[in-house]
């Protein structure tokens, strides 16, 4: 978090002027943009910015190298040879790069992030959290999204076909373009690339902002029914919401979940042994696996049995009782 308070955050209606470089582009600056959209004019038009239409708010943005415009630029990123955030310039080019604690580089985004993530953190979200979960959403995010772009941007780790990073990479222009089009068309192309890559982007953290909000919401309340559980092994959800994060990181010794699958049925699924895994700590039983209904009703001694998937890592009930029910069932058949 800064110890500072960075440009823009001061004042929240002075016109800001942020600046990147224009050229190919890559998913740090692209999300160095993104970031500064939220956490300063969240209400302007992302893309009109990039393609220079009229966006009626108060950041300007601008993709050059001209040395003279990067100088009069309020905050410059990615580009001017100089890390000096309390001046606005959060480049990680220089000989003596910004590092983080733990000697990974910082890309801009990262600088950005740290910065003016808490700031968008707080626009992004729709729902009011107070400062401790935008704390919790702003780590979370800078470990599993912020720290793999500065490893990517750095050449320390690349981040691989399908991520962020090739998604941004994909919305450039092809090499040859300016051979095919000409300049003008050229620049005209990667000026739209980038505006489709903040874009896909800017989607794409938001998302993410709500889903740790989201997960952290669920923490406390897998945690407050496993409290309230009558057998620790058996979680019962009053709604569906992920579980198995919270199960592993507080190493909880829960064997099935049970929660609702809809407004007339309860699944029981299985806890794997390991998370993310495709196993189970304990199987359904061997002879409800592809069973349905009247058949498994009939094996499993729960009358309203609805299905038991082949896998034996999950199945239903009508009821919330004939889930429990199934689930207690197959831990007496397991013998635990």
């Amino acid at each position: 978090m800064s110890e500072h308070t960075p440009i823009g955050l001061e004042n929240g209606a002075a016109p800001v002027t942020a600046l990147t470089h224009s050229g190919n582009f890559h998913v740090d600056e692209t999300m160095g943009y993104v970031i500064l959209h939220y956490a300063l004019a969240p209400q302007g038009d992302l893309r009109a910015r990039v393609l220079n239409e009229k966006s009626a708010d108060r950041l300007t943005f601008i993709r050059t190298r001209n040395p003279d415009v990067i100088k009069s630029a309020d905050i410059v990123f990615d580009v001017g040879g100089l890390y000096d955030p309390t001046h606005g310039r959060y480049d990680h080019h220089m000989k003596d790069k910004p590092l983080r604690e733990d000697g990974t580089p910082y890309s801009a985004a990262g600088l950005l992030w740290k910065d003016y993530g808490h700031a968008a953190i707080r626009n992004i979200l729709k729902t009011p959290v107070d400062d401790a979960t935008v704390d919790l959403i702003w780590k979370s995010l800078d470990k599993s999204l912020i720290l793999p772009i500065d490893q990517d941007d750095n050449g320390v780790v690349k981040m691989g076909k399908l991520s962020l990073a090739d998604i941004v990479s994909a919305c450039s222009p092809p090499w040859d373009t300016a051979e095919l089009y000409g300049r003008q068309e050229a620049r005209a192309r990667e000026s739209l690339g980038f505006a489709n890559a903040a874009t896909a982007v800017a989607s794409h953290l938001t998302n993410v902002v709500d889903r740790v909000r989201a997960s952290l919401k669920a923490t406390d309340r897998v945690l407050a029914a496993y409290e309230n559980a009558e057998d620790k092994r058996i979680l019962v959800m009053g709604t569906g919401m992920p579980t198995e994060k919270v199960i592993f990181e507080h190493d909880l010794p829960v064997v099935y979940v049970v929660s609702p699958a809809g407004p007339e049925q309860w699944n029981v699924k299985a806890v794997p042994p390991v998370r993310g895994d495709f196993g189970q700590r304990v199987s359904l039983p061997e002879a409800w696996g592809g069973l349905e209904r009247e058949k498994l009703a009939a094996v499993s001694g729960v009358s309203d049995a609805v299905f038991a998937h082949p896998a034996r890592f999950i199945c239903g009930a009508g009821s919330r009782e004939g889930a429990i029910r199934m689930a207690q069932l197959a831990l007496q058949i397991a013998g635990i």
